[in-house]
């Protein structure tokens, strides 16, 4: 699997997520399978790149290559520059957002509302393209299937960016209108596939080992992405490189393994944030780990109270050695739904 020159180890990637896929969460993706991860969206709006929370997106120091940035915005002026803005501090490869369904990046016709546009989306496309060629760095899309149900033009767009020097395109298998609701379909995203000559990747609804395989299989698509289905279970891209691979399931994590993830993660992620961010914004994770385990609900409701990074890691560290002197491998309470992002 390539984009452009660059060879990726595997057709397995993590998805952009804002809030979500910070450094230290890609990293944690890529040492347990994913080939490839992308930042969450950087802003094209010059007069934000040194906000503290525009500076951390863009902050890939120590970051396992290929390093990936994904720009939102709706000037294509702008895009170029943000594009050559995160090349100058380290973009290997620029993603160009045209699959974002919140209102607040749509209200403002950026994200999936530029599908509605295809002149100004194809010339966002001509003009990051145009950026990033002097530097060798190729660009990618993520779109979804269409505005809604009646305007569905992933096709027609995958050809025009294609057309426009793009070197890869993701399709998530939804329009704008349903955001994350209903089921992702991906008739749309094989027609894709078949219209263009460059890799196509599907998205959405991938959270399963045996649903990666049924989705490459229906699509014919290059590779998969993995989004809302590896919070608090980064594991699951080794999970389905196995199975991709022989067919076999592999068993649940080892509590240990868990346990010095978790806990390395949160060092991470403190690190990163500082303290007084880092110890609020774990709070997601953790309950993304720790729900569905066996007195996962009350170990949420008390960590939830915790605001000392200390504490916080001490609770994790406590539920885990109890969980694990009860099970050598997690065991879930229930089958709990993992899409809440």
């Amino acid at each position: 699997m390539r984009i452009g020159h660059i060879q990726l180890a595997n057709r397995l990637f993590a998805a952009p997520m804002a809030g979500v896929t910070d450094r230290p969460f890609r990293q944690l993706c890529k040492r347990l399978g994913a080939g490839y991860a992308v930042s969450e969206m950087v802003t094209s709006r010059k007069d934000l790149w040194t906000s503290l929370k525009t500076s951390r997106r863009a902050d890939h120091e120590g970051e396992t290559a290929p390093i990936s940035v994904q720009i939102a915005g709706t000037d294509a002026a702008m895009m170029a520059e943000a594009a050559a803005y995160n090349v100058d501090r380290g973009a290997q490869i620029i993603d160009i957002n045209m699959g974002c369904p919140a209102k607040k990046v749509c209200n403002k016709w950026a994200g999936s509302a530029l599908m509605k546009d295809e002149p100004l989306a194809v010339e966002i496309v001509e003009a990051v393209v145009a950026a990033c060629a002097p530097h060798g760095v190729p660009v990618t899309l993520k779109m979804r299937t269409g505005w809604c149900a009646s305007e569905k033009n992933a096709v027609r767009l995958a050809r025009a960016a294609e057309s426009a020097g793009i070197a890869m395109v993701a399709v998530h298998g939804r329009t704008r209108e349903q955001g994350y609701g209903g089921m992702a379909e991906y008739d749309t995203v094989a027609a894709v596939k078949q219209a263009v000559r460059i890799p196509v990747v599907a998205n959405g609804d991938i959270d399963t080992p045996e649903k990666a395989l049924a989705v490459l299989r229906r699509t014919g698509a290059d590779a998969i992405m993995v989004g809302r289905a590896a919070q608090g279970r980064p594991w699951i891209f080794r999970e389905i490189d196995h199975y991709l691979r022989t067919g076999q399931y592999l068993p649940p994590p080892r509590v240990a393994e868990v346990h010095a993830l978790l806990l390395e993660h949160l060092d991470d992620h403190y690190a990163f944030y500082g303290t007084h961010v880092g110890v609020r914004s774990a709070r997601k994770h953790l309950i993304w780990y720790t729900r569905r385990l066996e007195g996962g609900d009350e170990f949420c409701a008390r960590m939830n109270r915790l605001d000392d990074c200390d504490a916080q890691r001490a609770a994790v560290d406590a539920f885990l050695r109890e969980h694990g002197g009860r099970n050598e491998r997690l065991a879930y309470s229930a089958v709990v739904p993992t899409m809440t992002h």
